[in-house]
């Protein structure tokens, strides 16, 4: 799952326009980011099979980003630094959670079973990663009922839909990039992980501008 975790956070913007965009965006892949930091440092470790059908990655050890008691952890951290650093509002915070844990829950969906019900557990992961096409089409499907979902909010706040038009787009573009990328362009995942965190950040910055004006909600305690 790639693009398939940002469906959430256009979803999540629909329901509170009060979260920063880039928190959401952040927020969909934190478990991503995190993941890709440890790799780097040889924390979390698997390897890439370019004969496998879809995604290459063989996802052996990441028990503290990938089990489910480490996804709930990241979930409530991110609650936690949402209200004291950005001093958002309760319901923002919690919005900004759920979005959090729902990258566990989609990773359930599409990955070969390989995510820990708790460290050094059972592994669970229903495969769809095998199905390549129909596993792109539930991705870009769910991609496309967020984007809708935020165009609309916008319309009701009387802003342009640009934003979510353009973001989808981007989105898309990027899945098809590196769904033509060849599987052996990373030998390691080593090798893979500054890629992934370069692009989890790079997307993050793009919503601070594609954002633009804040919803004029009042930004008190909820």
């Amino acid at each position: 799952m790639f693009v398939g975790h940002y469906a959430t956070a256009l979803a999540a913007k629909a329901i509170e326009p009060r979260a920063p965009m880039w928190t959401l965006i952040a927020g969909a892949q934190l478990v991503d980011i995190g993941w890709s930091v440890l790799v780097i440092a040889g924390v979390e470790r698997g390897r890439i099979d370019p004969e496998l059908p879809g995604s290459p990655l063989v996802l052996e050890h990441m028990p503290w980003t990938h089990s489910l008691p480490a996804a709930i952890a990241w979930s409530l951290a991110a609650i936690v630094l949402a209200k004291l650093l950005l001093r958002s509002p309760m319901r923002v915070a919690v919005v900004i959670g759920a979005v959090v844990f729902s990258h566990w829950l989609l990773d359930l969906l599409v990955h070969r079973p390989d995510l820990e019900l708790w460290p050094s557990g059972p592994k669970l992961g229903f495969g769809l990663w095998n199905l390549e096409v129909p596993e792109q089409a539930v991705e870009i499907g769910m991609l496309g009922v967020g984007a809708m979902f935020w165009a609309g909010q916008r319309v009701r706040l009387g802003l342009s839909i640009w934003p979510a038009a353009a973001f989808f787009v981007l989105l898309v573009a990027v899945q098809i990039i590196a769904m033509l990328m060849p599987k052996e362009a990373a030998d390691t995942l080593v090798g893979f992980g500054p890629s992934a965190l370069a692009v989890y950040l790079v997307l993050a910055g793009v919503a601070v501008f594609l954002d633009g004006r804040r919803a004029s909600s009042p930004q008190g305690s909820a």
